[in-house]
């Protein structure tokens, strides 16, 4: 009696590399990870200046003195880029006059804090995770353009600009599928319709 038997030919074909599961992925977590650090990187900017926590706002840097919840925090009135804008250019920077510029505007403001927020929270739950990572790219380029052109302790490269490549990694690999809802996310109508919010 012959049994039945498939040729190579009859084989079902193997899962496209796109559509085989995230955990397949080599070093798949560590990019969740990488992710899930950066957007505390953001949100925490966004908090620490919203509510003078201590750290980089409400902190006197001649005492050390921390006023949290004080009058430095945006909640209350306090500016979240003027204190980078007028003490943290770099003066030899190329681009200190156009920064000097911005000094006291309230759209910029309102710029920084909700972009801070939103690329924060999105890398944090792995939505929106390409547009918030290239989002990222281009604050990482802006900080570094105002303040570290030319870095004290290094030829060209800095935190930013460190950042800046784990951001761009973060964006090509589709990081917010990893240890994040990046892969809910995508599957909604919405975004299959506009890629560009993935």
């Amino acid at each position: 009696m012959a049994t039945a038997t498939t040729t190579p030919t009859e084989r079902a074909p193997a899962a496209p590399a796109t559509q085989r599961d995230a955990r397949d992925f080599p070093g798949a977590r560590i990019w969740g990870v990488l992710r899930l650090a950066m957007g505390w990187v953001f949100l925490w900017a966004f908090l620490d200046k919203l509510l003078a926590l201590g750290f980089a706002t409400g902190r006197n840097p001649e005492t050390g003195a921390v006023d949290r919840f004080g009058d430095a925090a945006w909640i209350y009135g306090g500016s979240p880029t003027d204190g980078f804008l007028k003490f943290g250019l770099h003066t030899k920077a190329p681009f200190t006059d156009f920064y000097d510029g911005l000094v006291g505007s309230t759209l910029i403001e309102w710029i920084y804090m909700a972009s801070m927020a939103v690329i924060g929270i999105a890398l944090i739950l792995g939505i929106a995770t390409r547009l918030a990572a290239w989002a990222g790219v281009v604050w990482m380029v802006l900080f570094y353009t105002a303040a570290a052109i030319w870095p004290e302790n290094n030829p060209f490269l800095d935190d930013h600009v460190v950042y800046a490549i784990v951001l761009a990694g973060i964006a090509t690999v589709g990081a917010g599928r990893y240890l994040g809802l990046g892969r809910w996310w995508e599957g909604l109508g919405i975004v299959k319709r506009h890629p560009v919010l993935r």
